[in-house]
């Protein structure tokens, strides 16, 4: 679906709803402002959210599910997943949530799946955690979910070791996972960027064919602004911790803000031969609330 730039076709489609998410972190030389004025409403659509290493993006990812430190500190005047506000419930109704209704998928599987247990025992545990079948029942769903992400021999995978897949292999059964329980959200934190280009494109093929089929909303956070205009419907191009500018992804060449055309310009192109990329001139103003006016 091609939603509009800024949010999604109806209130009808909302299925998360974000109002001036601000994250502070406590540094040595105080305070760090990580996330400031965060605004946007995800639908049942692909929703990027792209920018420099330390802009914010998975910070934003983070604070959404409450999985900062303590330290943190986390505000917006609203953060609401199908009505239920998330910074208001309580720790144990937080972990409910987690995995049930927004499920994150992390960047590299060999960090990310325990070691020392069996995959398909780790995929059946997400499911477990939420719902009271017996482990026979658990094992059965797993496999047919590997199955589902395109796992060829299910059987056989499930009782294989995380050092005992490969890349591409080990980035489904973390989908897999993530998707057992059929969440609402999904939150892929750069997905695809420890994987070779041919199995890039089986896994955003897999996630595309999953969030489509069962009508749920996905972040999609990466730096990679030639990925996101093809697979995504929106983008959030954030800068400093602030949205700086949201655009239908299919718009994304006739963007406004310069920093966002100067990332775009500092993309390799094979249609013309450049003898240096330009370097990207950041402006102090693009912080400034007049300058944010250009993301609407």
């Amino acid at each position: 679906m091609q939603a509009s730039a800024q949010f999604p076709s109806s209130a009808d489609d909302v299925l998360l709803q974000v109002r001036n998410l601000n994250v502070v972190f406590a540094g040595d030389d105080g305070p760090v402002h990580a996330v400031r004025g965060v605004s946007f409403d995800l639908g049942r659509e692909k929703l990027a959210i792209v920018g420099e290493s330390g802009s914010g993006k998975s910070t934003v990812g983070r604070a959404i599910l409450r999985l900062h430190p303590k330290t943190a500190r986390i505000t917006a005047d609203c953060c609401r997943l199908a009505g239920d506000d998330l910074l208001a419930l309580s720790d144990r109704q937080m972990q409910a949530v987690r995995g049930e209704r927004i499920s994150m998928i992390l960047q590299d599987p060999k960090y990310s799946l325990n070691p020392v247990v069996k995959v398909g025992e780790q995929v059946a545990e997400a499911y477990l955690v939420h719902h009271a079948i017996s482990r026979a029942e658990a094992r059965r769903r797993a496999i047919a979910m590997l199955r589902t992400v395109q796992i060829r021999d299910p059987e056989r995978v499930y009782d294989l070791y995380p050092h005992e897949v490969s890349g591409g292999m080990g980035q489904r059964v973390m989908i897999a996972m993530m998707m057992i329980t059929r969440p609402q959200v999904i939150i892929a934190d750069e997905p695809t960027s420890a994987l070779d280009v041919s199995v890039r494109q089986q896994i955003l093929h897999t996630l595309d064919t999953l969030v489509s089929d069962h009508g749920m909303g996905l972040i999609f956070i990466s730096h990679d602004l030639n990925l996101v205009r093809n697979f995504c419907d929106r983008v959030l191009v954030m800068y400093a911790g602030r949205i700086v500018e949201t655009i239908a992804a299919a718009e994304l060449d006739n963007a406004r803000h310069p920093y966002t055309q100067g990332l775009l310009a500092a993309l390799p192109r094979v249609d013309r031969r450049q003898p240096r990329l330009p370097t990207l001139q950041r402006d102090p103003a693009w912080t400034s609330d007049e300058m944010l006016g250009v993301a609407a």
